[in-house]
């Protein structure tokens, strides 16, 4: 499904962080950073703990040049995946964070 049949779907009770990450990905496949930035908020906003949005969300801001907001989503990431245990997320966005201040 291409991202505006997807976007059909919001406000539905099929409305997720799951549909909110999907729609992003394809809007950067489509090369619509801002508005995928946009869906990103939403999914950590509807499931904090989602840390792959987490690290969509960093990487999509970075590339709209928004260092400040790449680094609080990372950070955000971050204590998600402290909190759930997913060691390897953690690390990658801890990477992200120290390219970040170099």
């Amino acid at each position: 499904m291409d991202a505006a049949s997807l976007k059909n779907l919001i406000g539905t009770d099929r409305d997720s962080a799951l549909l909110r990450v999907t729609i992003a990905n394809s809007l950067l496949q489509d090369d619509i950073p801002v508005e995928a930035e946009e869906h990103l908020a939403a999914a950590v906003e509807m499931e904090p703990a989602y840390t792959a949005a987490w690290k969509q969300l960093g990487k999509v801001r970075l590339r709209l040049d928004n260092i400040e907001g790449a680094r609080e989503a990372w950070q955000s990431g971050i204590e998600a995946a402290k909190e759930n245990g997913d060691k390897q997320a953690e690390k990658e966005m801890g990477v992200f964070l120290r390219r970040l201040d170099k």
